[in-house]
């Protein structure tokens, strides 16, 4: 075994690896496109919230999104919140699991629920929010909004109302086992 040579700082690393590059003795390895991350998927009705797009009035933009409640061991409940950005109307129902035809059928429930007509939802890319939801929005002639990845703070309103959900109802409701 060859002793141990301290070579100098990361930047004179850094230069060694140039200098082989440039003689070709070291070659990057080819990109085999293996990543962890997922790509997106299309969307085949929901698009990204244009810049312009402004909620004037109630039903303008209503942002949905979901939460987990565990109200005893074992036991996980899907909360499902439509929260109006403009009146701050809320709509809430709670479902024994999140999928695409279950929010389809919370969709039904808003636009029954809210007193004045559902012009555009904003979501997160749930997958409850695919399929069969997406569907049913381009049905009712609802514009659909999706977030990017990883930006829950875009949705803040219908965050806000979970907190305040999950604070008011939740955290002070005796629950019957």
């Amino acid at each position: 075994m060859a002793p141990f040579v301290p070579i100098g700082s990361i930047s004179t690393v850094g230069r060694i690896l140039n200098r082989l590059k440039e003689r070709g003795v070291l070659k990057e390895p080819i990109p085999n496109h293996i990543s962890a991350r997922k790509r997106q998927r299309q969307r085949p009705y929901a698009i990204r919230k244009p810049k312009e797009y402004l909620a004037n009035k109630p039903g303008d933009i209503v942002e949905v999104d979901t939460l987990d409640v565990r109200p005893l061991p074992g036991i996980i409940l899907k909360h499902f919140t439509a929260h109006d950005v403009i009146s701050r109307w809320d709509v809430v129902s709670v479902h024994s699991r999140a999928s695409a035809s279950t929010a389809a059928y919370f969709l039904d429930t808003v636009e029954s629920r809210m007193p004045f007509p559902v012009r555009a939802i904003q979501v997160d890319g749930g997958a409850e929010f695919e399929a069969i939801f997406e569907e049913e929005c381009q049905r009712s002639g609802i514009k659909l909004f999706v977030l990017p990845p990883r930006s829950p703070e875009l949705n803040g309103a219908v965050e806000r109302a979970h907190r305040t959900h999950t604070e008011e109802f939740y955290e002070v409701t005796e629950l019957l086992s």
